[in-house]
């Protein structure tokens, strides 16, 4: 992979979770109370999807954010990851098999750039090696 197509495709990924964080985050508790309420009939106790819900917006957008400044790239890349796997299990959980292929679609893109992580050459990572 050249370096071009890899911050391409950081910054795809990156927006998308900055995106994600960033809608969410002023509207956290209506957020929470939304997915709780999704969860409501799933195996998944309330104690676990509480704490996510209001965690997942503040992690999208701190992977985002990292993957669009391009700083700590592969920690940011293997959290990012993380996220997305937790999510399918969550989603297969509540049967909303609509949502898995976008889940896993951005997973393949953490694993890719995971993969070619060494073309990271625009990034602040770059920066402070030299």
């Amino acid at each position: 992979m050249n370096t071009t197509t890899f911050l391409l495709l950081r910054l795809g990924v990156a927006a998308s979770m900055f995106g994600h964080g960033l809608v969410r985050l002023p509207k956290l508790a209506a957020f929470s109370h939304w997915m709780l309420g999704s969860f409501e009939k799933s195996m998944l106790p309330k104690v676990l999807v509480l704490p996510f819900s209001y965690a997942l917006p503040i992690a999208e957008f701190t992977v985002g954010l990292l993957l669009l400044l391009g700083l700590f790239t592969k920690s940011a890349l293997l959290a990012g990851a993380w996220i997305m796997l937790i999510l399918i299990l969550g989603t297969a959980m509540v049967e909303n098999w609509e949502a898995i292929p976008s889940q896993l679609i951005h997973l393949a893109f953490f694993a890719l750039l995971i993969q070619f992580v060494a073309d990271n050459n625009w990034s602040l990572d770059q920066y402070f090696r030299k």
